[in-house]
């Protein structure tokens, strides 16, 4: 979509003379004070409601640049299955001032990189570049999501990339079995189909339909741009103002952004079995239940207790499973939130003949924490694990952006580092254990792909008893 372009000062009557209107200011406050290596993150709200977060960060060489779309698949109907990922492609295949080879060509040109992925609850495209060109990132991003063609055999072209990309994923069970859970947990809702769509789906898709989508979810208010690395604030919001004034898109000088996503779902699926017969080596199983939304105060708690139960190699799933009994390569448990609910689980690949030993050794240290919680070595060891991963996963300016860009979009507010550490150190004994409780108590579903024989698939429902 090409937006038409606007004067930013429009003179409005008065009685017996011409007034001009000048444009609202933005508004801009510090959020972080930076300190001790730590940027000093700043936001700004512009006229037409688009958002702009910055980590400033002189001390490196490198700035990535990206906007956050307030649009995920859970927004998709079920005749729009997979239109949020399908438009994510789109948007790289041209615009009013650029072909697809120019938006690749000019990133390749100075070393960049260039992507984007599609969740549930949100779109995120990015660029990360020297610092010294930013400015060319900038242009890029913005022209992209403001001036997309969407043309008609643009769509018919990707629509065969995007099926071969679901073929993909279906050919690694190993990935194919978490939405196999989603789909088990939360059955035919948006929240249970998979991010891609399926073959159907996206062959029913059609231009019209996928340009709509576009306008409804793509507009300023819905949009929030994030920036980390060694750049200036108030040049980012210089340059992103002026690109999207360009393209027309802030029209609306009064509109506000859309405040984070919120809900009241809950996930009430319990002891539910789904197996996929496939002609895989391993069988790929994932055993869960019910776990937190992001807003949750006790994630911090669940995500300590994620860490021992399955997170690293001392982690008790590893060692049970794997370095004790040698039955499956690759074991671990993770957790899902999202705005109003979440999900815990536990993957294992393993043998078909070793799936009902797996699962029995899963299910038991399970209810094990969920009756006794942890002893205080393993939540010493699990929140320096917790921690450590945390300040390492945010070394580069693409985690810094992801970080704000995120915090912005999801919860409307930033939160330092330190912050971070001390909400896990603040961890007790007695939260993991009341968490554990809570979520590891609850009957759990178990989903399946593999080659199971009929009385192996017989036996699955004694997992979930």
């Amino acid at each position: 979509m090409t937006y038409p372009s606007r004067s930013t000062a429009r003179p409005t009557q008065t009685v017996g003379r011409a007034v001009a209107r000048h444009p609202r200011r933005a508004s801009t406050r510090t959020l972080l004070a930076g300190s001790n290596g730590i940027g000093t993150v700043r936001k700004t709200v512009l006229p037409g409601g688009l958002r702009v977060v910055t980590e400033t960060l002189p001390s490196v060489r490198s700035a990535t640049f990206g906007i956050w779309a307030h649009v995920g698949s859970r927004d998709e109907t079920p005749a729009l299955g997979g239109a949020t990922h399908y438009l994510e492609h789109l948007l790289f295949k041209g615009t009013g001032r650029r072909s697809a080879l120019d938006i690749s060509a000019a990133l390749d040109a100075v070393g960049g990189e260039m992507n984007a992925f599609t969740a549930k609850e949100y779109t995120c495209y990015y660029a990360r570049v020297l610092d010294t060109d930013l400015p060319l990132a900038i242009d890029v991003v913005c022209d992209m999501l403001t001036g997309s063609l969407i043309r008609a055999e643009d769509v018919d072209a990707e629509r065969g990339v995007i099926l071969e990309e679901i073929a993909m994923t279906e050919d690694d069970p190993g990935d194919c079995v978490h939405d196999l859970f989603a789909h088990t947990m939360f059955g035919d809702t948006p929240l249970g189909r998979p991010v891609l769509g399926t073959v159907d789906t996206v062959n029913a898709l059609t231009r019209d339909r996928v340009a709509r989508f576009y306008r409804r979810h793509y507009d300023p208010t819905h949009l929030v741009v994030a920036a980390a690395g060694n750049i200036d604030h108030n040049t980012v919001v210089r340059r992103v103002r002026a690109a999207f004034e360009q393209a027309g898109a802030l029209r609306n000088e009064d509109a506000v952004p859309v405040p984070p996503r919120a809900g009241s779902r809950r996930v009430r699926t319990a002891g539910r079995v789904e197996l996929l017969d496939r002609r895989t080596e391993q069988a790929h199983v994932v055993l869960g239940m019910p776990g937190l939304a992001r807003t949750d105060e006790r994630r911090w708690a669940l995500g300590v207790l994620n860490a021992a139960l399955g997170g690293g190699m001392s982690s008790r799933l590893f060692q049970e499973v794997r370095e004790k009994r040698g039955l499956a390569y690759s074991v671990y448990s993770y957790t899902s939130g999202y705005a109003d609910c979440g999900l815990f689980g536990v993957y294992a690949g393993c043998r078909p003949g070793q799936v009902r030993d797996v699962l029995k050794i899963c299910r038991d240290e399970l209810a094990q924490v969920a009756e006794h919680g942890l002893p205080d070595e393993e939540l010493r060891r699990a929140v320096g694990q917790l921690s450590g991963s945390t300040v390492l996963g945010l070394e580069d300016t693409g985690a810094l952006m992801h970080r704000i860009g995120k915090s912005e979009l999801c919860w409307g507010e930033q939160m330092s580092v330190d912050d971070m550490l001390a909400r896990i150190a603040a961890v007790t004994p007695e939260d993991v254990r009341e968490v554990a409780a809570q979520v590891l108590g609850q009957r759990p579903s178990l989903s399946v792909i593999g080659p199971l024989t009929d009385k192996q698939a017989a036996r699955l429902d004694e997992a979930v008893a």
